[in-house]
């Protein structure tokens, strides 16, 4: 399949209802990366990686569309911070990346749009938006690009994991479909 082609996962269409598959998805994909956030993470500059939160921001807004996968975005936050594994940081710069990340997917139909859409909202947008948050909520005066590079980081590194699982979901669909001789 080229890249340009669009891709064989549907995504949900807006103004549908929230089916009970896609409200199991979307839980487990919030488990997946709430619970993940005190396993897989590292230093990137003044902030944290959690490289599994942006790569459920991807899967969810390819999957589940851009309004589930910022809601998902905004449960991991509120759970994060409450079991104390995150900061006020994770709200703009996950909810934004996620949302960013369905719509591109919705526009474009490619998985590179989605994740494109989640490193512009997640790495830039995000990590811009947290300059004031980070000074009203947290006391931490910071300069306005002060987020950037280690939210790039965070975000480009999910990405790429995410592409992966994508990928690995197109190859399973489609040996699904193949019929076995013998």
């Amino acid at each position: 399949m080229s890249p340009e082609q669009p891709h064989p996962i549907p995504a949900g269409r807006e103004g549908s209802r929230l089916t009970p598959r896609h409200l199991a998805l979307a839980g487990m994909l919030a488990a997946l990366a709430t619970l993940s956030a005190h396993l897989i993470w590292f230093p990137a500059g003044v902030a944290r990686a959690f490289p599994v939160q942006h790569a459920v921001n991807v899967v969810a807004g390819v999957l589940l569309g851009p309004w589930t996968a910022t809601a998902i975005a905004l449960v991991v936050g509120i759970l994060r911070n409450a079991l104390g594994l995150g900061t006020p940081l994770a709200f703009p710069g996950g909810m934004i990346g996620a949302f960013l990340a369905g719509w591109a997917y919705r526009r474009f139909r490619t998985y590179g749009a989605a994740i494109a859409g989640e490193v512009i909202g997640t790495g830039i947008l995000g990590a811009l938006a947290s300059v004031p948050v980070a000074h009203l909520v947290m006391g931490r005066a910071v300069g306005v690009l002060a987020f950037v590079p280690g939210f790039l980081v965070s975000t480009v590194s999910g990405s790429i994991l995410a592409w992966l699982v994508l990928k690995g979901l197109d190859r399973r669909r489609a040996s699904r479909g193949r019929v076995h001789a013998g």
